[in-house]
């Protein structure tokens, strides 16, 4: 587990209510081009006031001044310190010094979050006592051209004194993390409106109208970050293709810009008009050089690409390759041969008919919004603000009831990992930014969902077969953040004698039992009809059977198959268990019929791994929930575990059932023709077999498969539907509702029988619930 700051206290509360004011202090101008900067700071001045401390600019006056810029659309105020030329460094630091006090002191500010894009403006900032210090470090600026002399000693004596560092990409984070304990990676996120704006065919801005097709753009700044050789070559290699770069030259002289009558150097555009011209461009560019300068970035312009629909073409950059390097969409060069190369196929793949890579983008940058990533840097601010109260016993914010020094790591701590625990933590960390541990105590995710490649390297569950369907469009689009998917539609067969066909029961099984020829959906219902035995007032699962199809068809797929799976006869079963499974009069052999069917691409482990890869989780596998020091306890508890299990099995144990399997590799490709075969007859030991190529689609020389069998002992399965276990689980769920910090979630932790979609849509509600008051929270009971 990762360390983490101290969870949020009631200091942090009284701070959220009325937020501190924020300087933020940044060697790039509110008015260059539009970033990261703007992204963020932006929004914190939504609820705060925001100052934004640029560099200073020399002046012939002979005294220090300072200018307050405001701008359209936004509260944040620009301030330009201008300090007379002839001052040295010395004079000029400490004018810079007296030029914020004097701010300060004429705008009332107090305690105000720092915040530093740059470590060269920590020297005249150090003195003003702040509610938190902190350091988004968006570049390795160190390893920028013309970077000062003192940047890597302002940056060490600024990371000492910050109570919370970010990080411009992984790659940064992974080189700076020894340097603070509460440092955290927030990659380049996107404003997927504004640039989607860039698929709908807009007239092109009057300098690009006369450049003909194809055409491949680049916009940013062009600096010493770009391999203008790469451009010349890319020119000259196709002289059909023309290249549109838009941007101001920095830190480079414009001889040194590649000339050529294919090359385009538009200047410096509008953040607003950049979608205009994305529009007109066949395939975006991020032709950087790879060098020192480079080596830690992680280009915005990635998911803005993405977003305005356009395939993009980059070179090896290390956070490119780890965020996009599996996203067809984005094509990533090792030489300059491969990146012009690379550019003919996006464009090829740009003019195609295919939509799917652009599809298989959407999804990813779903999870990819400025929204969501300044709501988890505020939290992480309060966070580290409520902390520097706690360390300096600071009275302003009372909290009563809450002993100094006793703030917990955590805000949720949720046992188990599978789809109720994994979306509720998602959730609490994305939309609430909550601190969530989760702990399982198996040594992987996705609980029973769990897929793996087995030593053959087929692609199996472990738990034996989980086929995603559904009717709800909320749990696919909340899915859809984390996966893509391969359209699926389950078949099952049942093994009969010496024949197999289609279960559930269909005109085509009728058919073959009977010896049929029915042909139509009327005369399979008057044939049903006719086998039916009515039950005047059905009780159980085999009433139900019985008085639909009678007692033929119930004893040979139900009754031996209900004795297997459940270890009791229908007649003892709840009638919920036969009800499930539909008796059709069409040929339908579909053994779901949801508006939704279909399998994560990846399988549905990939899918957990997404879900769970926050800032704000932290995952315990292989760890009991019981067995948890009292340090990683938190406020609030989700529990999916076994309810009875939580509360020691006080009134004795909730019945369940069990499975246990018997996995094999075959080298022959194909066994079955579906990918589950039933065994209702009782004299087979076996339940069913699952052939897992079938769910996943994939190609190998050799196949597996699992053998199922129904167990009274082992991990529990499936709570069983009997009226006695009912009234023992009402005594349990008695003693939840007096635990208002623990929430009882899931098919084990609210002993119902759930598919995997109704866990997600179950979960979902429950965080709508909690989100209108975290982080206070009161008794929940999941389905309640």
């Amino acid at each position: 587990m990762t360390s983490v700051t101290p969870t949020i206290t009631a200091a942090a509360v009284q701070a959220q209510a009325s937020p501190a004011p924020l300087i933020c202090f940044s060697h790039l101008r509110w008015d260059f081009v539009l970033q990261r900067p703007q992204h963020l700071i932006g929004r914190f001045a939504a609820d705060r006031r925001v100052i934004f401390w640029e560099e200073m600019i020399p002046v012939d006056h002979h005294l220090p001044f300072l200018e307050f810029h405001t701008f359209p659309g936004t509260t944040v105020q620009a301030v330009r310190p201008r300090v007379p030329r002839a001052f040295s460094p010395e004079e000029t630091e400490r004018a810079l010094a007296r030029l914020l006090d004097q701010m300060l002191a004429l705008t009332g500010i107090a305690d105000p979050v720092l915040w530093f894009y740059t470590p060269q403006m920590w020297p005249i900032a150090r003195h003003v006592q702040a509610s938190a210090v902190v350091y988004d470090c968006m570049d390795e600026l160190s390893n920028f051209r013309f970077a000062p002399a003192d940047l890597r000693r302002n940056e060490a004596d600024l990371m000492a004194a910050a109570d919370v560092v970010f990080t411009g990409g992984h790659s940064l984070y992974e080189a700076k993390r020894v340097q603070h304990d509460n440092i955290h990676p927030f990659p380049s996120s996107v404003d997927a409106r504004h640039f989607a704006q860039a698929r709908v065919a807009q007239g092109d801005p009057a300098d690009q109208t006369a450049i003909p097709h194809p055409r491949f753009g680049y916009y940013g700044v062009i600096d010493e970050r770009l391999d203008l050789d790469l451009l010349r070559d890319m020119a000259a290699a196709h002289p059909d293709w023309h290249i549109v770069m838009l941007g101001p030259v920095a830190k480079i002289a414009d001889a040194d810009l590649p000339r050529a009558a294919n090359i385009h150097w538009l200047g410096q555009k509008q953040y607003a008009d950049l979608p205009a011209y994305l529009s007109g461009w066949d395939v975006a560019l991020m032709p950087f050089a790879i060098n020192e300068a480079t080596r830690f970035i992680s280009p915005t312009k990635t998911p803005e690409y993405l977003a305005g629909g356009r395939p993009v073409v980059s070179t090896a950059i290390r956070d490119v390759i780890r965020q996009y390097g599996e996203t067809e969409a984005v094509r990533i060069a090792a030489d300059r041969p491969g990146f012009i190369a690379a550019c003919a196929d996006a464009l090829a793949m740009a003019r195609g008919p295919s939509t799917a890579w652009r599809d298989a983008a959407d999804n990813m940058l779903a999870t990819l919004s400025w929204d969501a990533t300044f709501r988890h840097m505020n939290r992480l601010v309060t966070e580290a603000a409520a902390a520097r109260v706690e360390r300096r016993g600071d009275d302003r914010f009372p909290a009563p009831g809450i002993r100094r020094g006793a703030a917990r790591p955590y805000d949720v701590v949720i046992a188990g990992a599978g789809f109720a625990g994994s979306v509720l933590a998602e959730r609490l960390a994305e939309a609430s930014g909550q601190r969530v541990l989760v702990v399982d105590k198996r040594d992987h995710v996705a609980g029973n969902a769990y897929d793996h490649h087995d030593a053959a390297g087929v692609l199996v569950h472990r738990y034996g077969p989980h086929i995603f369907h559904t009717n709800s469009d909320d749990v696919v689009n909340y899915l859809s953040r984390f996966t893509a998917w391969r359209p699926y539609e389950h078949r099952v067969l049942a093994q009969v004698g010496d024949r197999r066909v289609p279960m559930p029961i269909n005109r085509t099984t009728v058919n073959a039992l009977y010896g049929l020829n029915l042909s139509t959906e009327a005369e399979v219902a008057a044939f049903l009809a006719a086998q039916a035995e009515p039950v005047a007032e059905i009780r159980n699962s085999r009433d139900v059977v019985v008085n639909a199809v009678g007692t033929r068809l119930y004893e040979t797929f139900f009754q031996g198959y209900t004795r297997k799976q459940w270890g009791l006869d229908p007649s003892e079963l709840d009638k919920s268990v036969t009800s499930r499974v539909p008796t059709r009069t069409n040929a339908d052999d579909r053994y779901f019929t949801d508006s939704f069917q279909a399998m994560p691409r990846d399988g549905f482990t990939r899918m957990f791994e997404r879900m769970l890869d926050h800032p704000l989780i932290d995952l315990a596998l292989g760890q009991d929930f019981h067995d948890l020091p009292e340090r990683d306890l938190a406020p609030l508890t989700i529990y999916t575990g076994p309810i009875d299990a939580f509360f020691g099995h006080r009134f004795g144990q909730l019945p369940y059932r069990s499975l246990k399997f018997r996995h094999e590799t075959l080298d022959q490709r194909r066994l079955q023709e579906v990918a589950v075969v039933n065994y209702p007859a009782e004299d087979v030991p076996y339940t069913r077999v699952t052939e897992y190529k079938h769910l996943t689609g994939q190609i190998h020389p050799r196949t597996s498969i699992t053998y199922e069998y129904p167990s009274a002992e082992g991990d529990p399965y499936y709570p069983i539907p009997r009226p006695e276990n009912q009234a023992l689980f009402k005594r349990y769920e008695a003693l939840a509702l007096e635990r208002p910090d623990v929430i009882f979630a899931g098919r084990l932790g609210t002993y119902r029988y759930y598919n995997m979609d109704q866990v997600v849509g179950q979960a979902l509600s429950i965080h709508r619930r909690l989100a209108a008051r975290l982080p206070a929270t009161s008794s929940v009971i999941a389905g309640e």
